[in-house]
């Protein structure tokens, strides 16, 4: 079931307007490898002698390029015609994400940039265009291998290595046209509240308000009845409402949760008027669930759940970082909960908003992870930081994220058991994150080395269940840091101590099978039986051990030459279904 105002490949499914065009496709595109472009005057006269099949990188097949070499300066341009009947409203060009700084031109005059791999932006081009004519709509991407800039798994030298791969340049996900008017809604915070049972609403409005008479309209329903309905006077462009949803029409309150057995969501509407005219009219939808911890349980709705995550980069051979489609998107969110999974961990990439929506649909739990630089210096604090804020702010809606992971196993800070100045990053990056996100759990760094985190998270590639047993089997050794992880990595960093989070083993397993060119953790298995006896075994192991709540397996699918997924990397079992999903069983 779909929320009611699905639009397929609609690239922004939780806040969705009729009138959109999709700029997906054939674009003019060239390397500018002198960096001359600018100089030239490629805006005006476009120097580019090859075409690009976007949203893919020129690294991909699906892009038509396919080419794996470097190019620190690309750039693209199409045109497009701007109906007359527009004329007045403002042109808003989005872009989901282009790695990594953008630059547009509209008509050969610049409007504008942005800084961030992972993070949408958008622009206002009215002033720019031509109403009732064509239009030319240029981009230059600028990126490069510098290991300060948030890159997650994207390789920073010439050749892929170990668990890093091609580098994605340029845009590499969905780029749309909406016309709205010049007074429009341009976000709304939701945050549910399940103890009250109640919704707080944050609007935010653009546009020239000093006219007065202005209203904004707010219709809530779930699966088709109607639960609320108000309307409020708009003078200033942020407000905030409580809203009481508690209702009898579905029976039991409880029924209304969001939960994975149960994804209910409440569809949304905002219609903003101007006296009786209808200004702008925006559909999206939220889930009723609270996550929490308590007494070294992670909750969801007051209740205890146990994790069973799968590791997730969103790669396919065909378009890298990309999917590339919106069924490829539904096929793998469909295969983890087919194997018996309840979630994924989202590794090392801010994925497509549509990947989103249907976790939240489907009710697949998500940990929401942050691309890591691999350097420390002002440069990369800033950079992260800069990115981050936007992230959580733009996915803050999806109620499938339960989660947020800035760090992982101290990639990009590299001295964080002993480093004062790298542990006041993670520190404040925790409480950053809480001040835009309280309703969440943050972990401060994934896997080891932690300072202040709602969860104690570990990494273990052991490879047999036995000695996994024999490791885990004094929980003080593990959490008052008297064993060490991945050559000496401890549980926490220096000066900071357990108190009593819950514990998850947020990644082990990681078996290679059946593929001599790639590698996977420990020794290769040979044989279907080896392999799944070795599964069963750590799955068993991890599962024994009473105060780990949860796990997420290494990983989905083989990714490049990293070959330890569940599934083969064109999504193909590697073992039968049900063997899987025993793995999974309580």
């Amino acid at each position: 079931m779909t929320t009611s105002r699905y639009i397929k490949d609609y690239p922004r499914p939780q806040f969705v307007r009729d009138e959109w065009t999709n700029l997906n496709g054939e674009w003019a595109f060239g390397f500018d490898d002198a960096n001359s472009g600018e100089r030239d005057d490629w805006p005006a006269q476009f120097g580019g002698d090859r075409t690009i099949t976007i949203p893919f990188s020129y690294e991909t097949e699906a892009s038509g390029i396919g080419e794996q070499e470097h190019h620190s300066q690309v750039w693209y341009q199409r045109m497009i015609d701007i109906p007359e009947e527009q004329a007045g409203k403002a042109v808003m060009l989005h872009f989901q994400a282009v790695d990594y700084i953008a630059k547009l031109w509209v008509n050969g005059r610049y409007v504008g940039m942005h800084q961030g791999g992972y993070s949408a932006f958008s622009f206002d081009i009215s002033p720019y265009v031509t109403f009732g004519g064509s239009n030319s709509l240029t981009v230059k991407a600028e990126d490069s291998m510098d290991a300060a800039q948030p890159r997650g798994k994207q390789r920073w030298t010439k050749d892929s290595f170990e668990c890093f791969y091609v580098q994605t340049t340029g845009i590499w996900q969905s780029v749309w046209l909406e016309y709205v008017h010049p007074v429009h809604l341009e976000a709304v915070k939701m945050t549910p509240d399940v103890d009250t049972r109640r919704l707080k609403l944050d609007y935010q409005v653009r546009g020239n308000l000093d006219s007065g008479d202005i209203r904004l309209e707010t219709i809530i329903s779930l699966k088709g009845n109607r639960v609320k309905q108000f309307s409020l006077a708009i003078d200033r462009p942020w407000l905030q409402l409580d809203v009481d949803l508690l209702h009898e029409m579905n029976g039991p309150w409880k029924m209304s949760y969001w939960t994975p057995a149960t994804p209910n969501l409440y569809d949304i509407e905002f219609i903003l008027y101007k006296g009786g005219d209808k200004l702008d009219h925006v559909h999206s939808y939220f889930g009723m669930r609270k996550i929490s911890t308590k007494d070294g349980q992670v909750l969801l709705n007051n209740e205890p759940i146990y994790q069973r995550l799968l590791l997730d980069q969103g790669y396919w051979p065909e378009s890298h970082l990309t999917p590339p489609s919106e069924e490829a998107i539904l096929r793998d969110i469909d295969a983890v909960l087919a194997m018996g999974y309840n979630g994924v961990r989202k590794h090392m990439k801010v994925e497509d908003p549509r990947f989103l929506y249907w976790c939240d649909v489907k009710g697949l739990l998500v940990w929401s992870e942050m691309a890591a630089t691999f350097e420390f210096n002002d440069q990369a604090i800033q950079r992260f930081t800069g990115e981050w804020v936007e992230i959580v702010r733009q996915y803050y809606n999806h109620p499938s994220i339960i989660t947020w992971v800035p760090f992982n196993e101290s990639w990009g800070i590299m001295n964080v058991a002993k480093d004062s100045r790298q542990q006041a990053f993670t520190v404040s990056l925790y409480h950053l994150t809480k001040s835009l996100d309280p309703t969440r759990l943050v972990v401060s760094n994934d896997g080891w080395e932690h300072t202040v985190s709602d969860i104690l998270t570990l990494h273990d590639y052991v490879e047999s269940g036995e000695e996994f047993r024999r490791r885990y089997t004094n929980k003080d050794d593990i959490v008052n840091n008297r064993i060490a992880f991945n050559n000496k990595k401890y549980a926490y960093a220096d000066g900071y101590r357990y108190s009593g989070q819950p514990v998850i083993l947020s990644e082990f397993g990681g078996v290679a099978f059946k593929n001599d060119a790639g590698w996977g953790y420990g020794n290769q298995e040979a044989t279907e039986e080896s392999y799944l006896n070795r599964l069963k075994e750590l799955h068993a192991a991890v599962k024994a051990i009473d105060y780990i709540v949860g796990y997420c397996y290494t990983q989905i699918t083989d990714v490049q030459q990293e070959v330890n997924g569940m599934l083969e990397e064109n999504r193909e079992l590697k073992v039968p279904l049900e063997a899987i999903q025993d793995l999974n069983r309580p």
